[in-house]
């Protein structure tokens, strides 16, 4: 848990004070290595990582189907052109990437997870909603949305019975889930440029084949802020997760990288699906 707010500077120097529950056993940088523990504060000889790794590890999960259709209903049901709903888009985006940095430099002091951190703000049974919350619409909800759309791909790239593309989609996350940090970094850093070659290529067929110029037909300044409503609320859903990814750092780590490449990561894999996806729409 996270020291009371009169104690919590004397993390960056030493380990925590008494009465913070301290991790236990030993981790260290193996992708084959069992995450031990759960929520408690990361011990200094634990620390390990640097800030560029942050940008794959955000950039990768976004390269997805529902990162597209966020930029889609921008022009397909709000209205908007191509070029207002790629503003709405940077700009909403752009708001959330913020937020998300400054929230990833606070691992590293911390040494704990987000939903942790957020007693600070709403205290102990105060923050039992917000993670309660959190809990049910992006444990739950989240997950069975890549599920789905994991079996889908699967289902289409294989020709497997789409139960078995499923039960295949369901055992790869909970394997990696089940290993913990160490593995979430690894397969997000090795899944990034193959990810990032595939989004390239189809955002440059997409815009080759669309038409960037066509005139909105009756967004105007509401539809606008719908959109860019949806983008930020789309950016800041992985707010409650950013010291998760950071909380191994050293304590000393600059805030500045922290925050540039966790929010970079974000801001990069929101934009530019959500760009191919406003200028895909009818």
């Amino acid at each position: 848990m996270a020291a009371p707010e009169h104690q919590t500077s004397s993390v960056l120097e030493a380990e925590p004070p008494p009465g913070v529950v301290i991790r236990e056993g030993t981790y260290g940088t193996s992708i084959g290595t069992v995450e031990p523990g759960g929520a408690e504060f990361i011990p200094l000889s634990e620390r390990h990582g640097k800030p560029l790794q942050l940008f794959w590890t955000w950039t990768s999960p976004n390269f997805e189907f529902a990162t597209v259709f966020v930029g889609v209903i921008g022009v397909a049901f709000f209205g908007l052109s191509f070029w207002q709903a790629l503003l709405a888009i940077v700009i909403g985006t752009g708001i959330g990437s913020v937020t998300q940095g400054a929230l990833s430099a606070r691992g590293p002091q911390f040494g704990v997870p987000q939903m942790v951190l957020s007693r600070l703000g709403f205290g102990y049974w105060g923050n039992t909603l917000p993670a309660g919350l959190n809990a049910i619409t992006a444990g739950i909800g989240w997950f069975a949305v890549n599920s789905v759309s994991g079996t889908f791909a699967l289902n289409t790239l294989t020709h497997l019975p789409k139960p078995l593309c499923l039960v295949i989609i369901v055992a790869i996350q909970l394997v990696i889930a089940f290993f913990g940090h160490n593995l979430v970094h690894a397969f997000e850093r090795y899944a990034f440029p193959i990810l990032a070659i595939i989004f390239v290529v189809a955002v440059c067929w997409i815009f080759a084949k669309s038409n960037t110029s066509a005139p909105s037909h009756g967004g105007g300044i509401g539809g606008f802020l719908i959109t860019l409503g949806a983008s930020f609320g789309y950016a800041v859903g992985w707010n409650p997760y950013a010291a998760d990814y950071t909380r191994y750092f050293a304590p000393d780590t600059s805030k500045k990288a922290v925050a540039l490449w966790s929010g970079l990561g974000v801001f990069v894999s929101c934009v530019l699906p959500e760009a191919a996806g406003a200028a895909s729409a009818p």
